[in-house]
């Protein structure tokens, strides 16, 4: 799920079937569908991950969290505080 290309197109930002999204190098749970919302960026975006440790998280700069796998520490971009659908909530 390391989805950071301009290049070939995104294949999972405009796709919500059910499901889970799992990391691209170790199969680790990291978001559900559920949480999963339609966004301007060229990034798939998600309010939640799906188990408190599916994300690792370090602060970059104020109100954006550099965000990585929990399991293999595989680099997944960002968390963007009180960026989501609705007031409070983050956008992955």
């Amino acid at each position: 799920l390391s989805f950071c290309s301009f290049l070939g197109g995104e294949v999972f930002k405009d796709h919500f079937q059910p499901g889970i999204y799992v990391c691209a190098k170790c199969g680790h749970e990291l978001f559900s569908s559920h949480a999963k919302y339609k966004h301007s960026s060229p990034w798939p975006a998600f309010t939640e991950t799906v188990h408190e440790d599916s994300v690792s998280k370090r602060e970059e700069r104020p109100g954006a969290l550099k965000v990585s796998c929990g399991k293999c520490g595989n680099g997944l971009g960002h968390e963007f505080l009180n960026d989501g659908p609705k007031r409070g909530q983050s956008r992955f």
